[in-house]
């Protein structure tokens, strides 16, 4: 179809960056069996929206992943698991998921200084272990896991990587 036509055009112009096409099925299998042999998946979306779910097994769940959707003029960031309805208004939700996504965002804009702050903080309150959400096997509510973020921020120096 039209997507794996451009994809094909795309790989011509990248010939240093190797290019295979799986089956979706197969692909699942590998990423279990061996997930490392992978740098990058470029996928449809329904493809895409199952395989991510299925990655974020390997890193904690649904929880912890950010998403970005990078075009020509503009770019698009989400968690993964989408805006939890069911959870919403009762301060169980972790919100790393969204504060990756700020990350992933302010990398996007150059804004490089602001992104390592946050991801020291975060990686700060996830090797205290003592504010962390249920899903990670803590005791916090949302506002205490991100109240938490914040003063690991407010606490820390950061040194620029540029």
């Amino acid at each position: 179809g039209l997507f794996l036509r451009c994809a094909r055009n795309v790989a011509k112009e990248y010939p240093e960056i190797t290019y295979g096409e799986h089956i979706v099925d197969n692909t699942c299998m590998q990423l279990v069996m061996n997930p490392y042999q992978y740098d990058m998946l470029v996928m449809e979306n329904l493809y895409g929206d199952i395989i991510s779910d299925l990655c974020a097994a390997f890193v904690g769940g649904l929880g912890l992943v950010p998403s970005a959707n990078l075009g020509d003029r503009c770019a698009i960031f989400e968690a993964v698991h989408g805006s939890a309805p069911d959870i919403a208004g009762k301060n169980i939700a972790n919100p790393t998921a969204v504060i990756r996504c700020a990350l992933l965002m302010l990398r996007h804009i150059g804004e490089f200084d602001a992104a390592l702050k946050i991801r020291n903080a975060l990686e700060k309150v996830y090797r205290d272990r003592d504010k962390l959400t249920r899903d990670v096997g803590g005791k916090a509510g949302t506002s205490e896991f991100a109240d938490s973020v914040i003063e690991a921020m407010e606490t820390s120096a950061v040194v620029s990587h540029r």
